[in-house]
């Protein structure tokens, strides 16, 4: 998995103010969680952000974007951007900028419950005469 070092450093920079922010890998690169949701992930040649799904459609037309599409099917609201379109502060900032106001209001994922195994007892053993 190639992740972007200058880029994941850019994008912990811009997380200094968030209150709770966790890194996991995830989808390729370097996810940053921001309270519990996922909002960036940063990749070799690219950056996925996670924005509103109201947006989504506009966000696509105006900006060189393209969708996210997993395990064949089009996960709305999640976007790639290439890393040169970042490159300029303000791309950067816009970019982020949708990513963390969406996070606000965005759920976070069901925390996948973990079957109980059932141990079982140890077998007594009988002796016999």
């Amino acid at each position: 998995m190639a992740i972007n070092e200058k880029t994941a450093e850019r994008v912990r920079k811009a997380l200094t103010k968030q209150k709770e922010v966790e890194e996991k890998k995830m989808f390729g690169g370097l996810c940053f969680m921001v309270n519990g949701k996922m909002c960036v992930c940063v990749r070799d040649e690219e950056l996925m952000f996670r924005i509103d799904p109201k947006d989504y459609e506009s966000v696509l037309e105006k900006k060189k974007a393209r969708p996210m599409i997993h395990n064949g099917n089009l996960m709305k609201g999640f976007v790639f951007v290439h890393v040169d379109q970042v490159k300029p502060d303000k791309e950067f900032g816009y970019w982020m900028g949708l990513a963390l106001d969406y996070n606000k209001d965005a759920k976070a994922a069901a925390k996948k419950k973990t079957a109980k195994r059932k141990v079982p007892a140890p077998k007594k053993t009988v002796k016999r005469k």
